[in-house]
C-alpha cells in the first residue's frame, strides 16, 4: 500500500497547481491522471488572474517558452457594433495580459512543470474507489495494464475536471439551473488573420442574441472556432459532420470571409450540456476543486481561472489542515469560491437573458464602469473593492434597464 500525504485527482490545471503548491510545502503527494498526456480538450482562452496563480507555483517561465499567443483582451460584436475590452485598461491592479491556448500543450507543460519540480504523476491510472473520513483515505485505483493499487492518503484533492471522480462516488452532483446548451467547434487554419486579430478573443452574437461565435486565434495560424447555443441548434449544426457549421462559419458576414476556404485541422466536435453543479464542495478528508465543482458557461471564458484559484486555495487549506491547524472549510473555502462562481454566474446568465449585452453594446458604456467589467472579463471576481463584483446580482439588471430607458436604440 502507497502512502502520502495528499493524494490529487486528476493533473488538468487544477491537480498540477495544487501538486505543485503542496510540494514546495514538504507534502509528500501524488496525482493519479486517467488520461495520457498531451491530451485534446476544450477551454483555450484564458483569463490575466489566473497568471497569479501560475507565477506563485513557478510555472510562468515554461508556459512563456512555448510561445502561445498572447491575449490582452476581448471584442464583442453584434452586427456593425464592436465593443473592445482591453485588459491594461481594467480596475483591478492586475495582470494586463494572458494567453491563448491549445489545451494539450499548456495543461502538459503544467504538469509537466510539476513534475520537473518532484510531483509524481501517474498517468493511464483510473481511482476505482475511494473511503474518505476525517483522519485517513483510502483509494484504489487501476493502471493502464488493469493492475490494482491502493494508496492511503491524509487529504484527497479532487481535480478530476469532468471526470468529476468524487460528485460521482458520493452523489453530490446537482441540478443547474440553465438551459441545456453545448458547443459545436473545430480548429481551422488562419492564414488571412490581421495582425490586430491575433491579441484578442472573438465574440459575435447572432440568432438573436441566443447564439455566438467564439474565435480563439493561436500563435501558428490556427485559430479555435466553435458556435454556443441551445442543444437542438447545436446538434443541427454537428449533423452531417458539421455541415452547417461549417458553412455558417464560412458565410457569417461579420467574419468577412476570413475562414471561406481555409482547411480544419481537425473536423467538427461537440459537447452538449457542459453546465453542471454541485452540493457541496468538500467533506470529511476531501475537497473539490476546478470542474469538479461548477461549469457554468464558456462565454466569459472562466474555466482555467476558477480551476487554479480554487486548485492554489485548497492546497494552501489542506497545508492548514494537515497541519493541526482548525479550518472552517465552508467560510474559506465553499463561500469565497461560490462568491467568484456567482459573479461569473450572473454574467452568464445576464448574457443570455440579454442585461449583459444591453451594457456590453451600449454605445455610451461610462468608463468607469467599462473598467470595472473588464476586471471582471479578466477574471478578478473576488475583488470587492470593485463595485461590479461587489454588487452584482442587483447592478447588472439594474443598469440593463436604465441603459434600455435612456438609449434610443436599445436591444
Amino acid at each position: 500500500m502507497e502512502q502520502v500525504d495528499v493524494l490529487i485527482i486528476g493533473a488538468g490545471p487544477a491537480g498540477a497547481v495544487s501538486s505543485a503548491w503542496l510540494n514546495k510545502n514538504k507534502y509528500k503527494v501524488l496525482v493519479l491522471e486517467k488520461q495520457k498526456f498531451p491530451r485534446f480538450v476544450i477551454g483555450e482562452s484564458l483569463l490575466p488572474h489566473c497568471m497569479d496563480h501560475l507565477a506563485e507555483v513557478g510555472f510562468i517561465d515554461n508556459v512563456k517558452k512555448h510561445g502561445f499567443q498572447i491575449k490582452t483582451g476581448a471584442s464583442f460584436y453584434r452586427g456593425d457594433h464592436k465593443t473592445d475590452f482591453l485588459f491594461a485598461d481594467q480596475f483591478t491592479n492586475g495582470w494586463s495580459w494572458t494567453w491563448q491556448v491549445k489545451r494539450a500543450d499548456f495543461d502538459n507543460i503544467l504538469i509537466n512543470s510539476a513534475i520537473e519540480q518532484g510531483v509524481p504523476v501517474k498517468f493511464e491510472c483510473e481511482v476505482k474507489t475511494v473511503e474518505s473520513n476525517d483522519t485517513v483515505q483510502v483509494t484504489t485505483y487501476t493502471d493502464n495494464s488493469g493492475k490494482t493499487h491502493t494508496v492511503k492518503s491524509r487529504f484527497i484533492i479532487d481535480a478530476s475536471g469532468y471526470g468529476r471522480v468524487l460528485p460521482r462516488m458520493f452523489n453530490l452532483d446537482a441540478p443547474v439551473s440553465t438551459p441545456p446548451r453545448g458547443a459545436v467547434f473545430c480548429h481551422i487554419q488562419d492564414t488571412k488573420r490581421k495582425p490586430e486579430e491575433s491579441g484578442n478573443i472573438f465574440i459575435h452574437s447572432f440568432n438573436e442574441n441566443s447564439a455566438w461565435i467564439w474565435v480563439i486565434p493561436f500563435s501558428d495560424q490556427t485559430t479555435s472556432i466553435g458556435v454556443v447555443s441551445d442543444s437542438s441548434l447545436v446538434q443541427d449544426f454537428y449533423a452531417d459532420n458539421g455541415a452547417k457549421f461549417l458553412q455558417h462559419i464560412r458565410n457569417f458576414p461579420e467574419l468577412k470571409g476570413r475562414f471561406t476556404s481555409e482547411k480544419t485541422v481537425f473536423e467538427p466536435r461537440t459537447i452538449l450540456n457542459y453546465a453542471v453543479g454541485v452540493k457541496q464542495l468538500f467533506g470529511p478528508g476531501y475537497v473539490l476543486c476546478g470542474n469538479s465543482t461548477e461549469f457554468l458557461d464558456p462565454v466569459f471564458s472562466s474555466g482555467v481561472t476558477l480551476a487554479t484559484g480554487s486548485g492554489i486555495r485548497a492546497a494552501k487549506l489542506t497545508h492548514k489542515t494537515l497541519s493541526g491547524e482548525k479550518v472552517d472549510w465552508m467560510n474559506d473555502y465553499e463561500n469565497i469560491l461560490r462568491r467568484g462562481i456567482d459573479v461569473f454566474r450572473t454574467f452568464v446568465l445576464g448574457w443570455y437573458n440579454g442585461d449583459m449585452q444591453t451594457i456590453i453594446y451600449s454605445k455610451t458604456m461610462d468608463p468607469e464602469l467599462k473598467r470595472q467589467i473588464c476586471s471582471v472579463l479578466a477574471g478578478y471576481v473576488w475583488d470587492e473593492n470593485n463595485p461590479v463584483v461587489k454588487k452584482h446580482k442587483t447592478l447588472v439588471p439594474t443598469l440593463a434597464k436604465v441603459i434600455k430607458i435612456n438609449q434610443s436604440d436599445p436591444v
